[in-house]
């Protein structure tokens, strides 16, 4: 049906349509350009008008972070607005984390006015020369799905619709709309629109029939297939979907580098997060969401093992270079094309012995890897300063079915216990460093009845933007605990200057320039400034009262809270 309401300008129709479109948050790094959003904003609430939320977010690091958090967790884009060609520069390495890990999320931004005199919103700083751009959405045009300017206010109602139908769409991602001032004010007194919109995302697909067949006939006559998978459980309901395949089989799985919880770690067929020295002896390897199943430089499969690429796009048609082989691509929602698999494999008669077989073997090493990564643990509970690897299962040891974990790189998965689908995130493959705190305060105003653990690196802490993530948390009472694993050092670069030059220079004299961060702030005290609890933690044995404490402020105090974890350096 078509609805009317009565409105002041294009901004406040703006408003409210997306308040009809199920938008709940508004993330705003705020400039001149945003004064018709902002009176507009005004005008509503004084009518009792109050969503979409506004949330004043003082960097756009953090505002572009919890819009991807928030998605992430419930699967709904929300709408950034930063400050024409500048916020969007800034934005731009949290856009790219959102593309590459297929976050939908309407990102705008206003444009210098377009007028010199004349009109409302026209140019009346002296900013509105320097800030225009001969096209400023192309500086995110290449990781954006769809980009637009607002011409008028009687286009609004297609622009937006399209905007979030595109961005909802798989493979879902980013879409860019920029919002010139004088359209933004624009004097409008009705906005008539379609509600529900009549514009929606695609709909779930599964592949061609003979595909799976196909798919399944290779399984069934292979002797050691293997899953690898990074990404799958973005969509939590094809966590039990592969675990029903795998379990047909008796197939193990690797997650690698996984960015969700991709297969619960406890189950006997989770082979870890490593499947480097398996390859060799796999016959067919099924890469599900998994955009490098391996490192070809460092170690492949044999030529003649089978592969079969299962994803929303299966050849990852966005990268610029990608040479992975897909003997057989199975396009489409990955839950409907696991069980497509799983009920085919069922009636497709398979030896029953053989897989028991398999599935017994698998499940041996499991307990083997299960067993050396708890010694590993235990070998260095008591190592000061604090190893990565005992800090990792202590806060494996608080996590329980109603927390939400939020990694960005240094939690050492294989010392965690994780089986809930939807409860553990880690950063885009893109890796744009900055993520982890945003996400955590979006995950966290995503499922307020959670506990969330954000873990990060001291690194990935600096370049979160952390007093304007606290200010965040403090400001609309979002608890979350930090963990920061402090080693004073980019170990990521460290590792890539060893891998590259085992022998080098840099290896054979300890010389890693550009890499040290050293010396490094009191992270604790940050937190405290925005009324947080604060901890410094050094020894081993002290960290699970620490996480103890720390989580009493989150849960009781309703507070966040950081520990600042004194990490061995590499």
């Amino acid at each position: 049906m078509i609805k009317r309401v009565s409105v002041d300008s294009t901004a406040e129709a703006y408003l409210e349509l997306l308040a009809a479109r199920g938008i709940e948050y508004f993330f705003g790094n705020a400039g001149t350009d945003f004064a018709p959003i902002i009176e507009a904003y005004a005008r509503r609430q004084a009518q009792g008008q109050v969503l979409p939320r506004p949330l004043t977010v003082p960097h756009e690091t953090t505002a572009v972070a919890m819009a991807h958090g928030y998605a992430m967790v419930t699967g709904r884009p929300q709408v950034v607005m930063v400050h024409v060609i500048v916020g969007t520069a800034n934005a731009l390495a949290g856009i790219i984390n959102a593309a590459r890990a297929l976050v939908p999320m309407l990102m705008t931004a206003g444009r210098t006015p377009l007028t010199e005199g004349g009109m409302p919103g026209a140019r009346n700083r002296h900013i509105h020369w320097a800030q225009e751009s001969f096209d400023q959405a192309a500086m995110v045009r290449e990781f954006v799905k769809w980009d637009y300017e607002l011409r008028m206010g009687s286009q609004l109602e297609t622009v937006v619709d399209r905007a979030l139908a595109i961005a909802r769409s798989e493979p879902a991602g980013p879409v860019y709309l920029t919002l010139p001032r004088e359209v933004l004010a624009e004097r409008m007194e009705e906005l008539p629109y379609f509600d529900p919109s009549r514009v929606g995302p695609d709909e779930a697909t599964l592949p061609d029939p003979a595909a799976i067949e196909r798919a399944v006939a290779r399984l069934g006559a292979a002797t050691n297939p293997i899953v690898i998978t990074k990404s799958v459980g973005r969509d939590p309901g094809a966590v039990p979907r592969l675990v029903e395949l795998a379990e047909a089989l008796g197939m193990p799985v690797f997650e690698q580098f996984s960015t969700h919880l991709c297969f619960p770690q406890s189950h006997p067929l989770h082979a870890g997060v490593d499947p480097t020295p398996h390859l060799e002896a796999a016959d067919v390897i099924v890469a599900v969401e998994s955009d490098a199943p391996w490192f070809p430089d460092l170690k492949s499969p044999r030529p003649e093992t089978a592969v079969i690429q299962i994803g929303q796009d299966p050849l990852f048609s966005r990268y610029p270079i990608r040479g992975f082989p897909v003997d057989l691509g199975l396009a489409g929602t990955p839950r409907l094309t696991l069980a497509a698999l799983t009920a085919v494999v069922r009636r497709a008669g398979l030896d029953p012995r053989a897989i028991a077989a398999r599935r017994e073997r698998w499940e041996a090493e499991g307990r083997r890897l299960t067993a050396a990564w708890a010694a590993r643990a235990r070998a260095v509970q008591g190592d000061r300063p604090i190893d990565m690897a005992w800090l990792s299962r202590c806060v494996g040891d608080v996590v329980d079915d109603a927390t939400l974990v939020v990694n960005e790189y240094d939690l050492d998965t294989t010392q965690t216990r994780l089986t809930v689908p939807g409860s553990y995130f880690s950063q885009s493959p893109a890796s744009g460093l900055g993520w982890g705190l945003g996400a955590a305060l979006g995950a966290r105003l995503a499922a307020p009845d959670k506990t969330v653990i954000c873990c990060v690196g001291d690194g990935a802490y600096i370049f979160g933007a952390p007093t304007s993530a606290h200010f965040v948390s403090r400001a609309y009472g979002l608890p979350v605990l930090f963990v920061v694993f402090y080693n004073r050092a980019w170990n990521a670069v460290k590792r890539s200057v060893t891998s590259h030059a085992p022998e080098g220079w840099a290896a054979r004299t300890g010389t890693m320039v550009m890499s040290e961060l050293d010396p490094a702030p009191d992270y604790e005290v940050i937190c405290r400034a925005s009324g947080g609890y604060g901890e410094r933690v050094e020894d081993p044995a002290e960290l699970p009262a620490a996480l103890a404490r720390g989580l009493r402020a989150v849960r009781d105090e309703k507070r966040q809270a950081l520990l600042n974890v004194i990490c061995k350096k590499p």
